[in-house]
């Protein structure tokens, strides 16, 4: 497969700054070579080869109503065009960084997708794809979209991919232009953002409530939502789950708010599974931290408290007894806090006692206005790492739950992938995914989904497509297929 020379460079930058932010928690080396800048996109609408990428593929790349696309059209096109929406890119991780402009889960699988005869495009969406980038995301792929069908040519077949929050588009995406959306894929979906952001903030809520005094390091109040400086009270909670980690009693708390959105423990691609209470906490602090603090934290808020005029987004620690039985955690809860010598009926109480904080109306009307409703008007596929706590797997069960009351569940099918970290996926797993999507398009039945049948279908792709990138240690590392089967737990707080 031939390597894009031009994406490498910003997938590096992103992950070095990812991994600046933080570096108290995960150690990987660094970038040597200094980011390129993206090719330079022509400001009208028509098409435009970019740089050579290769004998057999054409490159075209623009802007349409403020948006960047990519596009990569091969020469033996199979006439199915694949538009792929990233994740959160989030503005305070990028300072003098560009934005990673991919066109699949990662850096090798445009090569991979257009080597089997795909077309493969992904608008870049509006502010250079920073930030929570959902509320015009679909509106710039359907531009895409008719750019496509108008400069290249109209497609037999689209499939709209989402990757983490990218999933989300993907999913509105078919529900609103059904007429033109064929079937949809996701990797590491978060799926329900309204939800999956409520259960952030609750964990930020309680990880204040358990491991601060209240205030940050001016003395000034932790703020959680329109906050006066985001980024003090940020840096507040990062430094209370920093320290919280070393002792026995913060791991156990640790543990507890991790429960609250359950995030899992297996931060590290290329470890396994960690078995130990204390290995399991360290990994969970570093989710709170690099995903829930500093990617989707106070600071990050401001911006989609600014587009959509307010705080979308509420907290709910009432019955947490309950709560804590449905993510699957109490045994490992119950068990740091019986070695810390906690009381953990007296931090459930704590938790319960916080004040609530309540979602303006109107700015949760407009988030739930770009949330995805479960309708499936075409095949839904989804695929996700067993041990990702940054998009944890529970979304996929509360979204099957959501297509049982008003899709057609016949329509939607769950993979999983028994492996830690975020998006680690290879790019046989991804392929095999993309295919038995299609082959559901093709013959209106889903194919055999028995793991065994998946990691053999993987497998005889060759060697060269274990390759699976870790975004904490910037290398990309072979994996044998690992399709597995799966029940994560439901959602902490599924918005429909």
């Amino acid at each position: 497969m031939r390597r894009p020379h031009h994406v490498t460079a910003v997938t590096t930058a992103f992950v070095t700054a990812l991994v600046t932010g933080v570096t108290a928690l995960a150690v990987g080396p660094s970038a040597s070579a200094a980011p390129s800048a993206p090719p330079a996109a022509p400001s009208s609408a028509a098409p435009s080869e970019c740089a050579p990428t290769g004998p057999g593929v054409t490159e075209y790349c623009g802007e349409l109503a403020g948006a960047r696309y990519r596009v990569q059209v091969p020469d033996d096109w199979n006439g199915t065009l694949v538009l792929f929406s990233h994740g959160h890119y989030p503005s305070e991780f990028f300072a003098g960084f560009p934005v990673p402009h991919l066109l699949g889960n990662q850096e090798l699988s445009e090569d991979m997708l257009t080597d089997h005869g795909y077309a493969v495009a992904a608008s870049l969406f509006q502010g250079e794809g920073l930030d929570f980038t959902v509320p015009t995301a679909v509106a710039d792929q359907s531009r895409l979209l008719d750019w496509f069908s108008g400069h290249v040519a109209e497609p037999e077949r689209t499939l709209t991919y989402g990757q983490s929050m990218g999933a989300v588009t993907a999913l509105k995406h078919a529900e609103t232009e059904p007429e033109r959306i064929d079937g949809v894929l996701t990797v590491g979906g978060a799926l329900d953002w309204v939800g999956h952001l409520d259960a952030i903030l609750d964990v930020n809520a309680a990880t204040r409530a358990l491991l601060t005094d209240g205030t940050d390091a001016q003395g000034n109040p932790i703020e959680l939502v329109e906050s006066a400086d985001g980024e003090a009270s940020r840096d507040a909670l990062v430094a209370a789950l920093a320290a919280a980690q070393e002792t026995p009693e913060g791991r156990a708390r640790i543990a507890l708010i991790a429960s609250l959105g359950t995030v899992s423990g297996w931060y590290w691609m290329n470890e396994p599974e960690p078995r130990t209470l204390e290995d399991r906490a360290r990994g969970q602090a570093q989710w709170l931290i690099g995903a829930y603090t500093l990617g989707l934290g106070p600071a990050a808020r401001d911006d989609l408290e600014a587009k959509l005029g307010g705080n979308p987004s509420s907290t709910d620690l009432d019955h947490l007894r309950a709560r804590l039985a449905r993510s699957g955690a109490a045994p490992e809860v119950v068990a740091a806090y019986a070695r810390a010598g906690l009381d953990l009926r007296a931090d459930l109480a704590t938790l319960e006692d916080v004040e609530p904080i309540e979602a303006d109306p109107d700015a949760r009307a407009a988030m739930v206005a770009h949330r995805p409703e479960g309708t499936t008007p075409s095949p839904v596929l989804t695929l996700h790492t067993t041990g990702d706590g940054g998009a944890p797997p529970s979304a996929e069960r509360s979204f099957a739950q959501r297509v049982r009351e008003v899709g057609d569940p016949g329509r939607f099918r769950s993979l999983y992938v028994e492996r830690g970290a975020h998006l680690s996926v290879s790019l046989a797993e991804e392929l095999v995914a993309l295919r038995t999507l299609e082959r559901r398009i093709d013959t209106g039945r889903w194919p055999s989904l028995a793991p065994r049948t998946l990691n053999r279908a993987a497998d005889s792709l060759g060697p060269e497509y274990r390759a699976t990138f870790e975004v904490v240690t910037l290398k990309t590392f072979d994996h044998a297929p690992a399709f597995t089967r799966f029940v994560p737990p439901r959602a902490p707080r599924p918005s429909w």
